[in-house]
């Protein structure tokens, strides 16, 4: 097992890509905190982990309130003793809506979970690494972090800030045994869209038009794998840089 002895937090982890990241994570012997605004599916993965034999423990959080980040990470603490791997998986959507439809209570609301949860989460986590010389971080950016038009420009911005904010603090805690990544998913079958309620039919539109071109979407299970990697010893020489899993989609 890849993970024996680790303690690991997962954000966004009651569904989808981050349920799938802690179900993998335990199976390779890490303690992980499944973390989520809704821990009563929270909780029900953690009673998925156990049955199966895992260790894991159900915090409600939600990464825009530094409250609750900070009782996130000091409750992890409390329990395991201590965290060595940080998942930053919350997220939300910006129903594709354009620059020049947007509000600033739009772009707030997703700079606050997409930007400023996971740099909360990061500032929270790093005096613990730096105590004991050691620790990884992986951010789940997206392919809208990479491209002008796979979401709307608040969504867009964020994820594009999240890949900057990944390469600095990669680079500036090398010395310090700190790594740091992000992935890049695609399409995956998430329930990210529940966060979407009325989509803007211009923005939608234009992001739609590069649809055709995705050879497939993906499944949670497999980006769960490449968090794996990124998280292990396997991926020791690999820091500061962003791992796109889409299926080639933004390789055109």
């Amino acid at each position: 097992m890849k993970l024996t002895g680790k303690v690991a937090i997962v954000t966004g982890a009651a569904s989808g890509m981050g349920k799938a990241i802690a179900q993998l994570f335990a199976a390779e012997g890490a303690k992980v905190v499944v973390s989520d605004l809704n821990v009563d599916n929270a909780s029900k993965v953690v009673d998925e982990i156990t049955s199966n034999g895992g260790t894991a423990l159900a915090i409600a959080a939600n990464v825009a309130k530094e409250d609750d980040v900070q009782r996130l990470v000091d409750a992890t603490v409390a329990e395991y003793g201590t965290l060595d791997i940080l998942i930053n998986n919350a997220g939300i959507m910006d129903n594709f809506v354009p620059a020049g439809d947007l509000t600033d209570e739009l772009w707030e609301r997703v700079f606050a979970v997409n930007t400023t949860g996971p740099m909360r989460t990061i500032r929270k986590s790093l005096p613990i690494f730096l105590e004991k010389n050691g620790g990884v971080i992986v951010n789940i950016a997206s392919a809208g972090g990479l491209n002008g038009s796979r979401a709307g420009a608040a969504y867009t911005a964020a994820k594009h800030a999240v890949v900057g904010l990944t390469k600095n603090v990669g680079f500036q805690y090398a010395p310090k045994g700190i790594r740091c990544n992000a992935i890049a998913p695609g399409g995956v079958e998430t329930n990210i869209a529940a966060s979407m309620t009325a989509p803007n039919p211009f923005g939608a539109e234009r992001a739609m038009i590069g649809m055709q071109l995705n050879p497939r979407v993906g499944k949670p299970e497999e980006i769960a794998k490449v968090a794996l990697f990124l998280a292990s010893d396997d991926a020791s020489f690999v820091n500061g840089t962003v791992v796109t899993a889409d299926a080639g989609w933004t390789a055109y």
